[in-house]
């Protein structure tokens, strides 16, 4: 399997970024358990069948938004900063790349016309929730 890559700085998980190619099997988590975001991959061959399930109620407060992109189609850039704002790295995603957005600010630029799916956790908190910078 193509891994994940991880961008971290003294320790701390910013982003965790899946490639479109990525394989395996069975289902593989990338976060921490303790993440507020869970990010995993699911391959499955075809027949299987996982029996109907829905899953508990969590505990815990959120304490910090987090996000995942995932480019259905287009390319985009995506530039990763630590808390102070502090450039740590600029990703580009294609079509079929995810990234998890741990913590920290990011800037996106669209290099060709895309569709993004986001996923964060909720309620959604107006257009105040975010801070520019």
């Amino acid at each position: 399997m193509k891994n994940p890559v991880e961008i971290a700085k003294d320790g701390a998980i910013y982003a965790i970024l899946v490639r479109a190619e990525s394989a395996g099997r069975g289902p593989r988590f990338f976060t921490p358990d303790d993440f507020s975001q869970q990010l995993g991959l699911l391959v499955h061959p075809k027949g299987r069948t996982v029996e109907r399930h829905r899953h508990k109620a969590g505990k815990g407060p959120v304490v910090r938004t987090q996000e995942v992109l995932v480019v259905l189609d287009g390319k985009m850039r995506l530039d990763l900063f630590d808390e102070s704002g502090t450039k740590l790295k600029a990703v580009i995603l294609k079509a079929g790349d995810s990234i998890l957005l741990a913590r920290g600010g990011h800037k996106a630029t669209f290099l060709t016309d895309s569709r993004i799916l986001a996923v964060k956790q909720g309620p959604f908190a107006g257009p105040g929730e975010k801070e520019f910078y």
